[in-house]
């Protein structure tokens, strides 16, 4: 997320914090895709990773990005902690300064490819002449988590001092980690309903193709999505599979419900962020929270807190996909393409539904704690994995075909598919061939990750 809201409407009531969801709501000629993804720098001479500061740290590299787009910088306590795009995009910094892209609500897949193409041109020019490049793996694979640089942004140091109270693993997640993420719309709350549903189901079909997370700490790490496992102790309250989602009756209010019982992490008043953590939104409400007394929720407050949630699908004017590893730019724009599919065409998501009605909410939390291990080879009743994420890509071929939108050469949006049909296939996901280049080609050396696994 590269800037926070800033809306000071008071809120007063539930029903206004269920309305702030039904807003996102859209006709269905005016669905759009937003992809955003991390990517892990580190310096191409040394294998390091890269400070903030200095004449070629993160800033410098945010400032040669802001001249070469004219994007204008976000500050935070004096800093410049992103970029922001007047047609709707922009670059954030994560904790660890893994360089997040949040592009831009598109039309099709073959605008989220376009868009990804034009922003690694950029950074990659800006990043040469540092001495940057780009990892496309999941997790960075070497560098221990004291090794690892913090950035300095307020929302980032509150989170880093809470996330230990509450898992083991929060701040390797927020430290190491690297995800792609794809924003799909919705035109009702029973619409919302049906995407989050299927989208909650399949994500260990995604966590599976896109694992991409195999090295830890100059080693394999024994899982082939360890950023995915990491997520299982991070936060409880604020991760999962959100079971409540599949109960009778689930809608925005059960959402809201969810998210009033969730804890807090700050409140922003102008430019500072007060530390709340574990307070409850209610007492914001209710003007009673312990550490502002007096101080009234607003629009922004709430807008922040739902950001602040993170299940496998989250909930927020749209509804955002979380459980894939980053990858290269053709894997990126196939996670959109995957999850368009799906969603987008109503004959496709009735499939998709079908798919997983079988399943229940322990058949879909074995799945979430097995993936992340076994990836395709994952059990399921009658089969594996691998087989479910070959009827979900038929599927969401499917989708894309109805959806028939072309790009200048005329072919539809299921070329970007392809990447994903080979890895079904193959029966072999990015980790697993790079833990079989790590046991032979590499020599059991983690440094040629450094240059077989990076954008180019």
């Amino acid at each position: 997320m590269a800037r926070d809201t800033s809306d000071t409407t008071p809120l007063t009531t539930r029903a206004e914090l269920i309305d702030w969801f039904a807003a996102g709501e859209k006709p269905r000629d005016a669905f759009a895709i937003g992809t955003e993804h991390e990517k892990i720098p580190f310096y191409t001479e040394s294998r390091a990773p890269v400070p903030y500061d200095g004449a070629r740290g993160i800033r410098a590299l945010l400032d040669g990005v802001a001249r070469e787009t004219g994007w204008e910088p976000i500050i935070d306590d004096g800093n410049v902690i992103g970029l922001s795009a007047a047609e709707g995009g922009a670059i954030s910094i994560e904790p660890g300064g893994q360089f997040e892209l949040s592009g831009a609500p598109l039309a099709d897949v073959h605008g989220t490819a376009r868009e990804l193409d034009a922003h690694l041109s950029v950074t990659k020019r800006v990043a040469d002449a540092l001495g940057i490049g780009f990892l496309d793996l999941g997790m960075s694979p070497k560098w221990t988590r004291a090794e690892t640089p913090v950035m300095p942004k307020s929302r980032y140091r509150i989170m880093a001092g809470y996330m230990p109270k509450v898992g083991a693993l929060g701040l390797d997640m927020m430290l190491r980690t690297a995800t792609v993420q794809v924003n799909v719309d919705f035109s009702s709350e029973p619409d919302m309903v049906r995407k989050l549903r299927a989208a909650l189901a399949l994500q260990p079909v995604a966590t599976a193709l896109f694992a991409n997370s195999p090295f830890t700490d100059g080693r394999p790490n024994g899982f082939l999505s360890r950023r995915s496992e990491i997520w299982r102790d991070t936060d409880p309250d604020r991760t999962g599979m959100l079971p409540r989602a599949f109960e009778p009756g689930f809608g925005y209010e059960g959402y809201v419900d969810w998210l009033l019982d969730m804890p807090m992490y700050f409140v922003k008043r102008g430019d500072t962020y007060h530390d709340v953590s574990g307070a409850a939104f209610r007492d914001l409400m209710a003007g009673r929270l312990a550490q502002m007394p007096g101080e009234y929720a607003t629009v922004s407050d709430w807008a922040n807190h739902a950001s602040t949630a993170f299940p496998e699908v989250r909930l927020k004017r749209f509804l955002e996909m979380r459980g894939a590893d980053v990858g290269n730019a053709g894997m990126i724009a196939a996670q959109a393409a995957f999850w368009v599919g799906l969603l987008y065409d109503d004959t496709a998501l009735d499939a998709a539904l079908d798919l997983v009605s079988g399943w229940s909410a322990t058949d879909r939390e074995a799945l979430r704690a097995t993936v992340p291990r076994l990836g395709l080879a994952t059990p399921v009743p009658g089969r594996n994995l691998g087989a479910v994420a070959a009827e979900a890509l038929a599927i969401a071929r499917a989708g894309l075909t109805a959806r028939a939108r072309r790009d200048a050469s005329g072919r539809d949006e299921t070329i970007h598919l392809q990447p994903l049909e080979a890895i079904v296939a193959a029966g072999r996901s990015q980790a697993e061939e790079r833990l079989a280049a790590y046991a032979d080609a590499w020599h059991r050396s983690i440094d040629p990750a450094f240059t077989h696994c990076t954008f180019r």
